[in-house]
């Protein structure tokens, strides 16, 4: 049984390059738990706020239930659920799950392999990561689902990784100039950029092409954000700060707040900017609330 094949191909619901990642966050969260404790049963009333923290924070701006996932992940033979009366699943809903005392495990087949075969634990996470999330979120992500990989399982590049285009970055990095495309930061070691990364407006595990139009120059900071859905990119390249951060420092003032309703910086002239389609992608599936208007210059602080 090939497990890697079975991670790669979880049944989930997809139209239009929507992002349901009910499935995979469920998946790392019950690998996470596994690594700590093989034998334990995680129990959905007891694990439903840490389902929903991470659908939050990962997961698309809509609001979801953890309950889709706990219910419907046995479909894929990778998961198990039991409840008091005994083997299987209530159904898909909330009460019913908590009612039922419904706890849900790996499969005995799945279990059995990751006790047989430890390193199969790291290549099932870096799957999960690869086809589901961007790059930038995968060390967050395993930290928030508790998963400690080795370094070798965390750097070694997968076949999905592998099949990225690795002309992008320097691409994207040159139609912007070498400056962060949201606060113009440009910092180099001598003649080599610090801290500047292309990102991938459509996220690569959604379709979307290693190609200039799909790129943005971004430094550490925003590209976190980018991918976060704190930032986006509006109508006429416009930047987008959504309503729902929250910072009260100066820093994330001038570094967050104040980019609302700021033009991108760049590309320069003859580089394609972002498509409308992949902005319109990562305005439905990744921004998270509405976008802030254009704020006022804060004279206070100075």
């Amino acid at each position: 049984m090939d497990w890697l094949e079975r991670a790669a191909k979880l049944r989930q619901w997809n139209r239009n390059g929507t992002r349901a990642p009910h499935k995979p966050l469920l998946f790392l969260y019950a690998l996470g738990r596994f690594q700590q404790d093989a034998d334990g049963e995680l129990r959905y009333s007891a694990v439903e706020e840490d389902l929903k923290q991470l659908l939050a924070e990962f997961g698309p701006p809509n609001k979801t239930s953890p309950a889709y996932p706990f219910h419907h992940l046995v479909s894929d033979g990778v998961w198990e659920v039991r409840t008091d009366h005994g083997p299987g699943s209530p159904g898909s809903g909330v009460r019913e799950l908590r009612a039922a005392g419904a706890g849900g495990r790996l499969a005995p087949e799945l279990r059995t392999a990751l006790r047989r075969e430890p390193s199969l634990l790291g290549r099932l996470a870096r799957v999960l990561l690869d086809l589901n999330f961007p790059p930038s979120l995968h060390g967050e992500l395993c930290e928030a689902v508790g998963l400690g990989l080795e370094p070798a399982e965390t750097e070694q590049l997968s076949a999905v990784r592998q099949s990225r285009d690795p002309r992008m970055r320097e691409r994207v990095l040159t139609a912007y100039e070498y400056r962060c495309a949201f606060c113009g930061y440009d910092g180099r070691i001598g003649a080599v950029p610090v801290g500047l990364e292309a990102a991938h407006v459509r996220w690569w595990a959604f379709d979307g092409p290693d190609d200039v139009d799909n790129g943005l120059c971004l430094c550490s900071l925003h590209h976190r954000l980018f991918d976060k859905g704190v930032l986006g990119i509006g109508k006429s390249h416009r930047i987008l700060v959504s309503q729902g951060f929250v910072g009260h420092s100066r820093a994330a003032r001038e570094y967050v707040v104040a980019l609302a309703d700021r033009p991108l910086i760049g590309p320069q002239p003859g580089a394609d900017p972002v498509a409308q389609a992949h902005r319109t992608w990562h305005t439905s599936q990744v921004f998270h609330g509405s976008p802030r208007p254009a704020s006022a210059p804060d004279r206070g602080s100075r």
